[in-house]
């Protein structure tokens, strides 16, 4: 007759299955992330933090557009690593201050929630850095958009980089594939009026100092635009960043491209610039024209 295990027993026993967990994402003297890495110390981390986002829409339509563009702002600092989440303390300023970030970046309460519901259920053993990754898929895959993979083990990061720039693809090692898909996130969520009519971002009053609107913007769009955002008006009114589906993930964000729809200067200089010709721009085309080419490339 089998003994019943010994504390000690069932202790060396809960250590040997964390440590073959983090053995499972090993890769020659390495240590790479993985799908599985909770798989034995948190096994519902997934649905835990899903749930939290779920609740989270009830009450705010625009939260799955915001974690994703949070979690981007976060990764092209120093990395995943938790980074933006951090507080601002003497001696550091912290990265939700810098100007792309400060009044603008929301979500945090949201991934503080998911934190405290994952401590609830298995303390001490998620990175904020990883929430924060799972979070981001979550959002895109319950706004119609792609699910894939999210590679886990990040660890948190302890300092911020408040002068981090968010011009880094080449630097990380992006091409221009990356640069349009990663775009492709705008194809929800909301913009204030501030970014397309005033100062060096108007695009309906004073474009590139010309007293005159873009000429590039689609005629009926920039009057619609104009109604919501009047020259000298409030800055901070709310807009769709997609016009069409402002809260699903589809690729309507270059259909709109397509015909001068797009909202930021930045959207639509991949399509019309000069310098996109040849180089952006086709790549515009094929997403526009293939839902799941983008979707398979932003996943």
């Amino acid at each position: 007759m089998a003994s019943s295990a010994s504390p000690r027993s069932a202790t060396a026993a809960a250590m040997m299955a964390v440590v073959v967990a983090a053995t499972l994402c090993l890769h020659g003297a390495t240590a790479q992330q993985c799908e599985d890495y909770y798989a034995s110390t948190c096994p519902d981390a997934y649905d835990i933090v899903k749930q939290v986002l779920i609740q989270a829409q009830e009450s705010d339509v625009r939260i799955y557009a915001s974690l994703i563009r949070l979690h981007f702002h976060d990764c092209f600092v120093q990395g995943c690593d938790g980074s933006l989440l951090l507080d601002t303390v003497p001696g550091m300023q912290s990265e939700k201050d810098s100007p792309p970030n400060n009044g603008s970046a929301r979500g945090y309460e949201v991934v503080d929630a998911a934190k405290a519901a994952l401590e609830d259920a298995c303390p001490g053993v998620l990175s904020c850095a990883d929430i924060h990754a799972i979070a981001s898929e979550i959002s895109v895959e319950l706004s119609g958009g792609p699910g894939w993979g999210v590679l886990l083990g990040r660890l948190d990061g302890k300092t911020s980089d408040f002068n981090g720039s968010l011009e880094k693809f080449k630097d990380v090692g992006l091409n221009d594939v990356d640069l349009v898909a990663l775009s492709g996130a705008h194809t929800f969520g909301r913009v204030q009026c501030q970014n397309v009519a005033a100062g060096r971002a108007d695009r309906l009053y004073n474009f590139s100092g010309t007293n005159m609107p873009d000429p590039s913007m689609d005629s009926a769009y920039r009057a619609f635009l104009s109604q919501r955002c009047p020259r000298n008006g409030n800055g901070e009114v709310l807009n769709d960043l997609d016009p069409t589906t402002p809260d699903t993930f589809d690729n309507h964000y270059y259909t709109n491209i397509e015909q001068n729809r797009g909202f930021l200067i930045s959207d639509q200089e991949l399509k019309s610039s000069p310098e996109a010709q040849g180089t952006t721009a086709p790549i515009v085309d094929r997403f526009a024209g293939s839902q799941d080419a983008f979707f398979g490339s932003f996943a």
